[in-house]
């Protein structure tokens, strides 16, 4: 099956990723009070929901895989997200991550999977179960890990500068064959952009 047979009549969306980009960098969070919205987050997310565009965030979340946390934390801490967005008239559609790594403490999250970033596992998933078509769609990151997913599965790449955005742009992204399609300060000047493409 083609992918343009495969995507037809599908809806483009925005994938975010997680830390970093909705939510302060604070490495692993390991407790809910860790967890902090991003200034303009939820106005942004906001903006996209107003619009009609799907938001699907997209996370690696290796700290579940090396048992620096258990599943449950995952759990309350996307609540609180959603919680968080809600009292701002934000919401998110789907949360899709990824628990595996080649250290993991359990065996069961120590397999070699298609879904951890930069693999374009998730998209590709929430994009089959969704009705979505990542060709359209665009994937905001502060990781590189993000901008090559985007590259894996035919979206247009965004950096933020926000996490670790402003030092990868700096010291990881020349050296970078791949380069991101936009780049904005933090994620309310990403969904600027992607909507000023996405409507006009």
């Amino acid at each position: 099956m083609s992918k343009k047979k495969q995507y037809k009549g599908a809806k483009p969306a925005v994938f975010l990723d997680r830390d970093g980009t909705i939510n302060e960098q604070m490495g692993y969070i390991n407790h809910t009070c860790r967890f902090k919205l991003l200034p303009g987050a939820a106005d942004a997310i906001k903006r996209l929901n107003d619009a009609g565009i799907p938001v699907v965030v997209v996370s690696n979340q290796s700290g579940l895989a090396r048992g620096y946390f258990p599943e449950e934390l995952l759990t309350a801490v996307h609540e609180k997200m959603n919680t968080l967005l809600a009292e701002n008239g934000a919401h998110v559609d789907a949360i899709y991550y990824c628990p595996h790594h080649p250290e993991a403490k359990e065996e069961r999250f120590r397999v070699t999977c298609d879904c951890r970033k930069p693999k374009p596992g998730l998209v590709l998933q929430a994009s089959e179960e969704m009705g979505l078509d990542p060709e359209q769609s665009y994937l905001v990151g502060d990781r590189w890990s993000d901008i090559k997913t985007a590259a894996n599965c035919g979206a247009t790449s965004v950096l933020v500068r926000t996490g670790y955005g402003r030092g990868d742009e700096q010291y990881i992204g020349p050296q970078q064959e791949i380069q991101p399609d936009l780049k904005a300060d933090d994620l309310l000047e990403a969904v600027t952009l992607i909507l000023g493409r996405m409507v006009s």
